[in-house]
């Protein structure tokens, strides 16, 4: 078994979690190592020296473990082994040594709300019946009115549809509900059983074990519910804010306890173990409580990546989430996309708009790619010279966009069916990224694997690929891999100070000590340059001293 290790290089000041880079892999989707059109530890491993040259300091895995995949590995069955699709715990072993051997951390997901309806223990609970121990460990309740055929209460999973699914009890009669807030295969645990707290513990005893520098937690906000399961107030969407801690099932008070044991644990091992949470709040404030002192290390900004572009709006979020986090001594996370929601550089393509609760994005208007992929390359500066940390979703280094034209029948996401095919859920911005070639399945599989990836990839991502984009200075894979180096290398990025300058409306200009400055053109107007030393880095072309609109510049002052 391999022994935890601590892999930067250089003389830490701080822990290094305060202001990495982590990149986040989607599996299913990052690179096939085995040929059979689904990504693979095998492929990860394969393309570690491309995360090492990119510059990041940690990769975020999807789920890898054993799972029937109803929502792509949220459902777990096994947590403590990985998913034949993705290759075995010998190769995840593997995997986190060498990624080490490259200086690179390991982050795998850990989903505590629900586990997959073939777990052993929720086939377990269905199996002994109604009081049972068994079924303690999950949400189980009769039904209401005449013979229970109604669910417990209003409550509505973040997939559509009711939260409630009958079963049938060991004689066959109908009998009592479970909760789900997502898929019916994935029931939601009962955390006031003390058997499901301890599981988890060992849970994440077993993978640090084993090497992994710490954990993203999957929807961290979800755990505790009310013990009496009132209905909820108004329906899900409907913009009503619940009194600080009594949602019926979100961001309960209580699941600050779990997470301070969990911090223990982390804490009992070498090399600076972290958790980044999945948290959803309604306020700032409410985020800042998973990360005060004794708690979890870091949240995921989600201000930040649902901000429209609008520099008012933008410096309001800076302000408002440096200053919440700063409060309690923990660092901010900021990120643009992932897994869950339209890749950037689409939505910057086109009009604003409000998001819908569960992190809908419901695009109007037509897209305008090249604005988008602009102001793509803008927002990927102005990220990542933000104070604290940041989070890179596989394939916005190259720029791409949201697949928006699936075929319906090839549609996989539960929210799809779940929501009456009116939702297309997910399933855009999980397509594989492209590697090489002109065509697809672009380099995804090994060896020029036959089969073809589990979704399919857009011709026109042909001039995309990583190939495509090596050694191009005017490349959206160059400006990362050029942001990262800078990043590592001056001394004012990463974790540090923050000072706005004024320097007209529809511009965002900041210093940072020492010497350094980003300036973000979000008007339709060129702007003119502050003073300074030199160019580090501009996400466009300059115009004798102008920054263009949608331009991000990194000058040395």
């Amino acid at each position: 078994m391999q022994q935890p290790q601590t892999v930067p290089t250089g003389e830490a000041t701080a822990p290094w979690w305060r202001d990495a880079v982590i990149y986040q892999v989607y599996i299913r989707s990052f690179a096939d190592g085995d040929g059979d059109g689904m990504g693979d530890i095998a492929g990860i491993r394969s393309r570690l020296p491309y995360l090492r040259d990119l510059g990041v300091d940690a990769i975020w895995i999807n789920p890898w473990y054993v799972s029937p995949q109803a929502d792509a590995g949220y459902d777990v069955a096994d947590f403590r082994d990985i998913d034949p699709r993705f290759g075995t715990l010998a190769d995840a072993e593997r995997l986190i040594e060498e990624a080490h051997r490259h200086g690179i951390r390991v982050i795998p997901d850990i989903v505590p709300n629900h586990t997959s309806d073939q777990h052993e223990w929720f086939r377990a609970a269905l199996a002994a019946g109604p009081g049972s121990p068994e079924r303690q460990r999950y949400v189980f309740r009769p039904g209401r009115g005449p013979g229970g055929e109604q669910p417990p209460n209003n409550w509505i999973s973040n997939f559509g549809g009711p939260a409630w699914t009958r079963v049938a009890e060991p004689d066959g009669s109908p009998g009592e509900w479970y909760l789900h807030l997502f898929a019916p295969q994935q029931p939601d645990l009962n955390w006031a059983n003390p058997q499901v707290r301890e599981e988890f513990e060992s849970i994440l005893r077993f993978w640090f074990d084993r090497g992994v520098d710490g954990f993203r937690i999957d929807v961290a906000h979800g755990l505790v519910k009310d013990p009496e399961l009132p209905d909820a107030l108004a329906p899900q969407g409907s913009g009503y804010v619940y009194p600080d801690g009594e949602h019926p099932h979100w961001d309960r008070d209580e699941v600050h306890e779990i997470y301070r044991g969990w911090r223990r644990i982390a804490d009992s091992y070498p090399g600076e173990r972290k958790f980044v949470a999945e948290a959803w709040t309604d306020t700032p404030h409410r985020l800042a409580h998973y990360v005060r002192e004794g708690g979890l290390h870091t949240a995921f900004n989600f201000d930040f990546l649902q901000c429209p572009w609008d520099a008012a709006r933008l410096r309001e979020v800076v302000d408002r989430t440096t200053a919440t986090l700063g409060g309690v001594g923990a660092p901010a996370t900021w990120v643009l996309s992932n897994h869950d929601v339209v890749r950037h550089v689409t939505r910057y393509g086109r009009p604003p708009v409000d998001w819908r609760p569960g992190m809908l994005f419901r695009p109007h208007g037509s897209l305008d790619l090249e604005l988008g992929t602009r102001r793509a390359r803008a927002a990927a500066l102005l990220m990542l010279s933000l104070p604290g940390g940041a989070y890179v979703y596989q394939g916005e280094e190259l720029g791409l966009p949201e697949v928006e034209d699936l075929p319906e029948e090839l549609l996989q996401d539960p929210t799809w069916e779940r929501s009456g095919r009116t939702e297309r859920g997910r399933d855009g911005c999980r397509v594989p990224i492209p590697w090489s070639g002109l065509r697809p399945p672009f380099g995804f599989s090994a060896d020029g694997g036959p089969a073809q990836p589990w979704l399919p990839q857009p011709e026109s991502w042909k001039d995309l690929t990583a190939q495509a984009q090596q050694g191009d200075p005017n490349s959206m894979l160059e400006l990362y891999r050029s942001a990262l180096r800078i990043r590592r290398e001056h001394p004012a990025l990463g974790e540090g100070d923050l000072h706005w300058e004024d320097t007209g409306e529809g511009v965002l200009s900041f210093r940072r000590t020492p010497g350094f400055r980003c300036v973000t053109n979000v008007s339709g107007q060129p702007a003119q340059l502050p003073p300074h030393n030199g160019v580090l880095l501009a996400s466009g072309a300059l115009d004798d001293g102008l920054l263009p609109p949608d331009t991000t510049v990194w000058l040395q002052v």
